[in-house]
């Protein structure tokens, strides 16, 4: 009796078995695998907006979320130290600038009228030593004077002609003005006064940060009347016009995407399929999601990043919406 119980259970659990198999056959040919969805997510270009100094944050003009032009002010910094800088730099151009005109337009004219005065005196005084000097020696031709008469009138003769000559030399060089090296030398002082200038006017400039492309304000980091240091980021600007998406795509899967090829991608955040190009492949490291398949007698699969750009503008597309690929 208990031998005939036995094989009953044997029988009841094997027609489990059996109706089990079947009806996972069943299902499986009416019910076919769901094919794998390969999901993404949109990404943009985005450039820091930072000033090249030290400063205080005076005024922010937009806000997070906000869409700007190329040109429009972001913020407005404040740099009292820039400010000291082009006043002490405009001070040393503007001295240079005194110095170069003074080399250009020479000696005043009260000078060079002195100058010609003392010339003038100078021939006076030559003249009376040459007559002297000449009646002197006929004197002395004549046995009236010593001999240390004549050397006498000869050298005051020859001094008054070497004070006329330096006399001649000083009009002249007040009536020329400066050498032409020193107004050369002038000249280059007054341009590197007008470079310092011009270095602290672009720190001034810093201080007005503006887009310097189309795109959304992302992310605004410091507040009103906080200090940040030279370099230090403001803000972030998402470049709406340059996005693309990436997937992650396991190796197994990489010859749907070879590069160039164009595909469909349908993004939830605007309810539109966009046609994109396959624009890169990158091995993204070992640090990457693996799929361990050797349990299988397989292999490990390797994932790869994938990025697909759309081949038109769209409008809408920010950074973080999904993007999943359209058989």
């Amino acid at each position: 009796m208990a031998r005939n119980s036995k094989s009953t259970s044997i029988i009841v659990v094997t027609t489990l078995l059996i109706i089990l198999l079947t009806a996972v056959i069943i299902m499986g040919f009416f019910f076919p695998r769901q094919q794998e969805i390969i999901q993404g997510e949109a990404e943009t270009s985005e450039y820091r907006v930072s000033s090249k100094v030290p400063s205080r944050v005076l005024e922010l003009r937009v806000e997070e979320g906000q869409m700007v032009r190329k040109g429009d002010t972001l913020a407005i910094m404040e740099a009292p130290e820039v400010e000291a800088k082009l006043m002490q730099a405009t001070a040393a151009r503007s001295m240079a600038e005194a110095v170069e005109s003074k080399a250009r337009n020479g000696a005043r004219r009260q000078e060079v009228q002195g100058a010609y005065e003392l010339y003038q005196k100078a021939l006076a005084g030559l003249d009376i030593a040459e007559k002297t000097y000449q009646r002197v020696e006929r004197l002395f031709e004549n046995g009236v004077l010593p001999e240390q008469k004549r050397d006498e009138a000869r050298a005051q003769y020859n001094a008054a002609k070497a004070t006329a000559i330096a006399a001649e030399s000083q009009y002249e060089m007040a009536r020329e003005g400066a050498r032409v090296e020193d107004k050369a030398a002038a000249e280059a002082q007054v341009n590197r006064a007008q470079g310092a200038v011009d270095e602290v006017n672009c720190y001034v400039n810093e201080t007005v940060l503006t887009a310097a492309a189309d795109g959304m304000v992302t992310e605004i980091f410091p507040r009103t009347g906080e200090l940040v240091g030279s370099g230090a980021p403001i803000m972030n600007v998402a470049m709406v016009n340059k996005v693309w998406f990436t997937f992650n795509v396991r190796e197994d899967k990489l010859q749907q995407f070879s590069n160039g090829k164009v595909c469909n991608i349908f993004v939830p955040g605007i309810n539109k399929t966009v046609k994109a190009k396959v624009t890169r492949i990158k091995n993204v490291g070992n640090f990457a999601a693996w799929k361990a398949t050797k349990a299988l007698d397989g292999i490990d699969l390797k994932v790869f990043e994938v990025r697909i750009t759309p081949i038109d503008k769209v409008d809408g597309i920010v950074s973080g919406m999904s993007g999943v690929i359209e058989e």
